[in-house]
């Protein structure tokens, strides 16, 4: 049997740095690293560990000496419980100086790369409200916050509609706020909660697996339109119907209602019906001059503003003059290459979610675009010599996969094509070195911007362009 690590305390660590998964940086005594989740650099803090490592200790600040002066106010009542913003105590100007430090010493050291001079990152435009899509699960049994316990009350009401608690599965905070989405997503949720206890819908029961309210979705646009997707475990046609109608009269922005059934062992709605309740099944966001239709199944970058200065950059990256020949690769709902195609010669997108790729094509004739053409399948099986003989051979390719990055194999045949540039977009810059580390004897990092998508938390975008190596 593994013997339980003795928790140790080390007093007046000052908090240096900032690390992976936002969590703070400190030297113990004996010379390891201590990350911490609940402190930032400037602090100066006694811990007390809850792992250890050969190489370093995991812990929590339990006392602070001193306070950083890069810290804020945060202004949500659940932060430190929710987990959902981790770095909301966090000055802006800080955040993004330690997200593009975290990008260049992840291309310096997983990729041994040789980097350009920095561009600074680029700003989101708004630091709250900015995210178009909100999840949140129903639960018959909330977590309860320390205050909570500390009264000792008898607590008879424990529905919760919110996020899950980091590191339990059955776990969900009952949200009163969050200040994520538009406020409008704060006033639709407790709505949901309230007229659902109303009506008589239970809660569902994760561990049970039993109830009738599942989860929640919400998705709104710059145009004001409003996505409202509940999952249902139980069917229960008469109330469901209830619910689904006050919803309706109450609001009137909502211009897709849906709803799903899923008995399922987990709660994804990828291979679910939807049914369209009232409205359309989709809603319409406005980029540029492009309008795109998206439906409840559809990857759309979860910040509008911010998605459209970061495809600009993917557009000045490429560097298009009209003639070239574009492969788009895990084009989503073809967003990238609809954005570039009026730049190029044509535009070959590829993607593995059918519904993706059906999205893509409406969306292209919406927005009288002929020059691109979509197609669907796991990338390392699609992407081969004989697609490559049947479009063309690429003078540019755009990359955005996921945050695995790409697979070897899609990598090797990067390297076989030899566009003349690559643009490689990652949500993940340590999978993004990897992959880049793979190249480096056949193309030069000619430029670098970070995009800062999501503000108080530490995940950062980053786009790199590639120019091919010429032989001498």
């Amino acid at each position: 049997m593994r013997k339980r690590s003795i928790k140790k305390i080390f007093e007046q660590l000052l908090v240096v740095d900032a690390g992976a998964k936002g969590k703070s940086i400190a030297k113990a005594p004996d010379g390891k690293v201590v990350f911490i989740p609940n402190a930032i650099p400037g602090d100066v803090v006694t811990v007390q560990t809850t792992k250890s490592r050969k190489a370093y200790y995991e812990a929590n600040a339990i006392d602070f000496h001193e306070y950083s002066e890069h810290r804020v106010a945060p202004i949500c009542k659940h932060f430190g419980t929710c987990g959902g913003c981790k770095w909301q105590h966090m000055a802006y100007d800080t955040q993004l100086f330690y997200k593009q430090k975290e990008v260049e010493q992840n291309l310096l050291r997983i990729g041994g790369l040789t980097l350009p001079d920095a561009i600074p990152i680029l700003p989101a435009p708004e630091t709250f409200y900015y995210r178009n899509k909100m999840e949140y699960s129903f639960s018959n049994a909330k977590w309860l916050t320390k205050e909570e316990i500390e009264q000792n009350v008898s607590i008879e009401n424990k529905n919760a509609l919110g996020f899950h608690i980091p590191r339990f599965w059955d776990k969900i905070l009952d949200l009163e706020e969050c200040h994520l989405q538009d406020p409008m997503g704060n006033t639709l949720r407790l709505f949901v909660k309230d007229k659902a206890e109303e009506l008589g819908l239970r809660f569902f029961d994760p561990r049970g697996q039993h109830g009738h309210l599942r989860s929640l979705m919400l998705r709104n646009t710059t145009l004001e339109q409003w996505m409202v997707l509940i999952q249902f475990y139980e069917d229960d046609p008469e109330l469901r119907v209830a619910l689904l109608s006050a919803i309706a009269e109450q609001f009137p922005k909502v211009t897709s209602l849906l709803y799903v059934i899923n008995q399922k062992g987990n709660d994804t709605i990828y291979d679910q019906d939807i049914h369209c309740f009232k409205g359309q099944d989709y809603i319409v966001e406005q980029m540029g001059h492009l309008s795109f239709r998206i439906n409840a199944k559809s990857f759309y970058q979860t910040n509008s503003q911010q998605a459209h200065h970061l495809y600009k950059v993917v557009r000045d990256f490429a560097q298009l003059s009209g003639k070239e020949l574009v492969y788009d690769l895990y084009t989503g709902t073809g967003t990238i290459a609809q954005f570039l195609a009026d730049q190029a010669l044509k535009v070959v997108g590829i993607e593995a979610v059918p519904e993706a790729i059906i999205a893509a094509n409406a969306n292209a004739k919406r927005n009288a675009i002929d020059n691109t053409i979509f197609y669907v399948g796991d990338m390392k099986n699609l992407f081969t010599d004989e697609f490559i003989q049947a479009n063309g051979t690429p003078d540019v390719v755009i990359t955005d996969p996921p945050r695995d990055g790409m697979h070897k194999d899609v990598v090797t045949q990067l390297l076989a094509l030899a566009p003349n540039r690559i643009v490689y977009v990652s949500c993940n810059s340590a999978t993004q070195a990897r992959d880049l580390a793979m190249m480096k004897d056949d193309y030069e990092i000619i430029r670098m911007q970070a995009v800062d998508m999501f503000p108080q938390t530490y995940h950062v975008e980053n786009v790199v362009l590639l120019e091919k190596i010429k032989c001498t």
